[in-house]
Order: C-alpha cells, then sequence, then structure tokens
C-alpha cells in the first residue's frame, strides 16, 4: 500500500484485497472498524446492525470455506493457502429492529469499516456470497437475525490495480499473478446539470 496524504487518496488507492499475511489484527483495530460502522448514517437513525468478530483462528478456520471468492477467476482468485483472512466481521440484521430497507445501513457502515481497515494497513474484502446457514452455526446466530455478508480481514499480501474499463467489467490476473480491475472512466459515469 501507498503512503497516504489524504483521505481521498486512501480511497483511490483502495482495493479488494484476496491473499493476505498472516499476521494476527489486534482487538483494538477490530474495535475501531466495528466502532466505524457503529456511527455510519442509519435510516430512520432505527440502528438494526450488529456485528460478530470471527478472530479465533478455530472459528476463521471453520468460517473459510463456507465462503464464495473473485467468481470471475475462481479458483484463481481464491486465498491461497496460507494466505487466507485472519479474522470477518459478520454483518447482522436485528429483524425485530427493521426487516426490510436495511441495505443502505449496511452499505455506509461496511464502507467505513473498509476505509477504516485501510487507513491502519488492514485490507479486506466484502463477500456476499456466503452460506448464511452454515456460518450461523458456526457463530450460534438467533434466527430473528439476518447475515447480511461478511468482511474478510488481514494485512495485504498482494497489490491489485485499477484499469480503465474497456469492454467487460470482469478482473483478471496477469502472467505474474497480479490482479487489475477494471473501472469506468469517471468522464464516462458524471453528468454535470443535465444528462
Amino acid at each position: 500500500m501507498k503512503e497516504k496524504e489524504s483521505f481521498y487518496e486512501l480511497i483511490l488507492c483502495r482495493r479488494s484485497i484476496r491473499q493476505f499475511k498472516p499476521e494476527p489484527i489486534s482487538q483494538d483495530i477490530l474495535k475501531e472498524l466495528v466502532n466505524s460502522a457503529r456511527l455510519a448514517p442509519s435510516a430512520a437513525n432505527l440502528q438494526p446492525l450488529e456485528y460478530i468478530v470471527a478472530e479465533e483462528e478455530e472459528i476463521t478456520k471453520r468460517i473459510f470455506p463456507r465462503l464464495r471468492w473473485a467468481a470471475y477467476i475462481a479458483p484463481q482468485g481464491n486465498p491461497k493457502p496460507g494466505h487466507e483472512p485472519v479474522a470477518y466481521i459478520i454483518i447482522l440484521v436485528n429483524t425485530t429492529i427493521r426487516d426490510k430497507g436495511f441495505e443502505y445501513d449496511v452499505g455506509a457502515a461496511i464502507e467505513n469499516m473498509i476505509l477504516t481497515a485501510w487507513e491502519q494497513g488492514v485490507g479486506t474484502c466484502w463477500l456476499l456470497s456466503v452460506e448464511r446457514e452454515k456460518i450461523r452455526e458456526i457463530l450460534r446466530i438467533p434466527t430473528d437475525y439476518r447475515i447480511d455478508s461478511v468482511l474478510a480481514l488481514g494485512y495485504p499480501d498482494e497489490g491489485p490495480v485499477v484499469e480503465d474499463m474497456k469492454d467487460s467489467v470482469k478482473y483478471w490476473k496477469d502472467s505474474n499473478g497480479r490482479l487489475h480491475v477494471p473501472k469506468r472512466k469517471l468522464d464516462d459515469i458524471i453528468h454535470f446539470n443535465k444528462f
């Protein structure tokens, strides 16, 4: 990760990480991530989100096979043995508080955690393709909580790069194993004052 000069630069250099170093993340950093999520905007300030931080190796090893990674390039996009995440944050929706319309809360909370992690040098990958019922069993999550998604965490052991999108949104790895992620150009998506 390059040195960051501003919050905007932090956003520009952030990428999803799928290869991690086998170094633990301190509980202080993990608490900071959840605290940043707690303070994200929440529709009607209902705050239906709760979080499980999974950091014990026995638990993370049980969660890992319940996750799907980098569908466009599977299995090459999966974390290699020894490069798996060292922690996960499972995003839960307390359905007794809100059972629909929580997706905006989730997006804001996740982005806060992703950027807070990146500022600390921690890489993340936001996963929605997860075996929810298996994870529910592993973590003993009550049935009135919906498992929205999982945020995988670890110190990065890869450096994905952004490419201008040409004809496909599909990311790819080059002959050196570096991930290339196509993004639409700013000029293709911005409209001032009218379409």
